[in-house]
């Protein structure tokens, strides 16, 4: 299922997205880029080979950072099994902004936990 995954992303909901950017940029050296969204902008920034990925959300403290593992196929046999192993998704494989594919599910603690396969790879 999960055999040597990469983590691909770290996925933060954060309540004013220029204020991240600014942080980010100033306090951290990085360079986030503003990208727009289906529905709404989104930041992009990349650490070493992790991308960060600021999305504007009013969630309370404590909802992110979410760690996304990187499949190259699959997707939905990944999320397939993990429901058959009692594994609750608590979003259903749906695509992203930059036109991949992501589900969410819970550990044991009730962490959220995200699997993401890009747009260009079977699913």
């Amino acid at each position: 299922m999960l055999r040597n995954p990469s983590v691909g992303a770290v996925v933060f909901f954060v309540r004013d997205l220029a204020r991240s950017v600014g942080w980010y940029r100033d306090a951290l050296g990085l360079e986030p880029r503003l990208l727009q969204g289906h529905d709404q902008p989104f930041a992009l920034a990349t650490a070493g080979s992790i991308e960060l990925v600021f999305i504007q959300r009013d969630e309370p403290a404590g909802r992110t950072p979410i760690v996304v593992f990187r499949l190259e196929s699959g997707i939905y046999d990944v999320v397939a099994a993990l429901a058959a192993k009692g594994v609750e998704i608590v979003m259903p494989v749906s695509e992203t902004p930059d036109g991949g594919l992501s589900s969410d599910f819970l550990d044991a603690d009730g962490h959220i936990l995200s699997v993401y396969q890009p747009g260009n790879a079977p699913a």
